[in-house]
């Protein structure tokens, strides 16, 4: 069952979208097999940390994340004020669950706006017609268009920081 805090967020901003119930599944891949769909259309949700600042990244199933890439996209954003980010690594599951409340690790929602936190995405999983997103359970998931994907995210950055697997 999608998490209340998930159902009240998207209604508040008048996002359409699809609640697709699932088995149990850990990775993105898993996801998108369980649900016949192709990986690249299937978001998976990265928590990592630019120097010491939180931030998340979505990213299709079928890519990797280009660290040299997200440091130049969040360079180019100045998700850092003052300096330039110098160094990506991914978040432990310990700063996980301190920082980002009520978050399942592996079910990390794909909205940094709930913790104040920058959300990236690759311009990749933009491409499709539709995407399948996190709900923040291991069992459900949301499908929405691009478009209602960034409408909930208006300071959303957009970038090419994917790279093929």
């Amino acid at each position: 069952m999608v998490p209340a805090k998930v159902k009240i967020f998207l209604d508040s901003i008048k996002i359409k979208s699809e609640v697709l119930e699932h088995k149990t599944v850990y990775t993105a891949h898993d996801k998108a097999a369980t649900l016949r769909l192709p990986e690249k259309v299937v978001g998976k949700t990265l928590v990592v940390k630019l120097d010491n600042k939180l931030a998340l990244v979505l990213i299709p199933a079928n890519r990797n994340l280009d660290k040299k890439k997200l440091i130049k996209a969040a360079n180019t954003a100045k998700v850092t004020k003052d300096t330039k980010v110098k160094k990506v690594e991914f978040a432990t599951e310990r700063l996980i669950k301190s920082k980002l409340k009520g978050v399942r690790v592996g079910a990390v929602l794909p909205f940094g706006i709930l913790w104040k936190i920058p959300t990236f995405v690759d311009r990749a999983l933009l491409n499709n017609k539709t995407i399948v997103l996190s709900a923040g359970t291991h069992e459900d998931s949301v499908k929405m268009t691009p478009a209602q994907y960034k409408k909930a995210l208006p300071e959303l950055i957009a970038a090419d920081i994917g790279k093929k697997r």
